[in-house]
């Protein structure tokens, strides 16, 4: 079974994340399906495309678009599948959709995708506890690698070109190459920010 164009996955665990263990028992976070928070972005690669040479491999752990899994309801009100579901637990997934594969214990960014992490404000004036549009590479990619921009370095990003993502309990912004405009020295005494709602998913 193989997709000409689309990958062919199922979701790591459940289609939506919306369940916190605490102790022995579990909260449910939040009961709307439409909101695109609460949808699963991870799953597990099970077909390939045929028309495209990727390094992603079958079974391969893949973090993609939230609308992938997501369920909405139409104009009369039935709930339904998005357009990316095959059957079964199987889905279909642009090569656009998906940002990050993982790999024998090891996080790579996908075609031009790269995450950035959030740094600490250290403005005592500012309410915002990050600093706007400045944060350190997390995850790079070969097209940064040509510029000389690697994984820790400290850059600068354009506005609204970020989409947030928490990656194995780290929140991190995910955006393409052309987003990073700036490349600064390390000074080293920047502090990562990572807040602790997203330590615990």
């Amino acid at each position: 079974m193989k997709s000409l164009y689309d990958f062919i996955i199922k979701p790591l665990n459940e289609r939506y994340d919306n369940e916190k263990k605490i102790g022995d028992k579990t909260l449910i976070t939040n009961t709307k399906i439409e909101d695109y928070k609460s949808v699963s972005n991870t799953g597990v690669v099970v077909a390939v495309p045929i028309a495209y040479n990727v390094d992603i491999k079958v079974g391969d752990q893949v973090t993609i678009h939230h609308n992938v899994f997501r369920r909405f309801y139409d104009i009369r009100g039935i709930e339904k599948n998005s357009r990316s579901y095959f059957k079964d637990d199987l889905y279909f997934c642009n090569v656009e959709q998906i940002y990050l594969y993982k790999r024998d214990g090891e996080w790579k960014s996908f075609l031009d995708r790269c995450f950035v992490k959030p740094i600490e404000s250290r403005s005592s004036l500012s309410i915002d506890k990050e600093e706007p549009h400045i944060g350190i590479i997390k995850y790079d990619n070969k097209s940064l690698n040509d510029l000389g921009i690697t994984n820790g370095m400290l850059i600068t990003f354009k506005p609204d070109s970020e989409f947030e993502f928490v990656i194995e309990g780290e929140r991190l912004y995910c955006m393409k190459s052309n987003d990073i405009v700036i490349k600064h020295e390390y000074k080293g005494d920047e502090k990562e920010y990572n807040p602790s709602w997203a330590q615990s998913r």
